[in-house]
């Protein structure tokens, strides 16, 4: 693990090129010891038509730390449990799960990479 730096650190997300799989798109601001990405699943993205191919898993088997802030993200895990996120909403994804703008507006989130530790084997 890296040397923690106590200098304040900046970045803006809008400066970050955009990353762009089908409907959904992200940008990562990297800063020392943490990633922070904006997440945007379009309207009518959903993971395993967007990213599953790019993936190569049948689920996303990635965790996820995040809040929305914008819009609403529905969920389903490998075991069929379902759930939705709105804006305000903070939410940890554990790996295996399939996910989905819903509605008729785009949904975005911000995902921090601390998710990876919890997650961590």
């Amino acid at each position: 693990m890296g040397t923690y730096n106590p200098v304040m650190q900046k970045a803006t997300l809008a400066a970050v090129e955009s990353d762009a799989h089908g409907l959904i798109s992200k940008r990562t601001a990297e800063l020392d010891g943490v990633s922070v990405t904006e997440v945007t699943f379009a309207v009518g993205a959903r993971w395993s038509s967007d990213l599953k191919d790019h993936a190569g898993t049948e689920l996303c088997e990635l965790p996820h730390v995040a809040y929305v802030g914008a819009g609403t993200l529905g969920v389903r895990m490998a075991d069929g449990a379902t759930e939705e996120f709105s804006a305000g909403d903070v939410m940890l994804l554990p790996p295996g799960h399939d996910a989905w703008a819903v509605g008729e507006q785009d949904c975005r989130f911000l995902e921090f990479s601390r998710g990876n530790d919890y997650y961590s084997a």
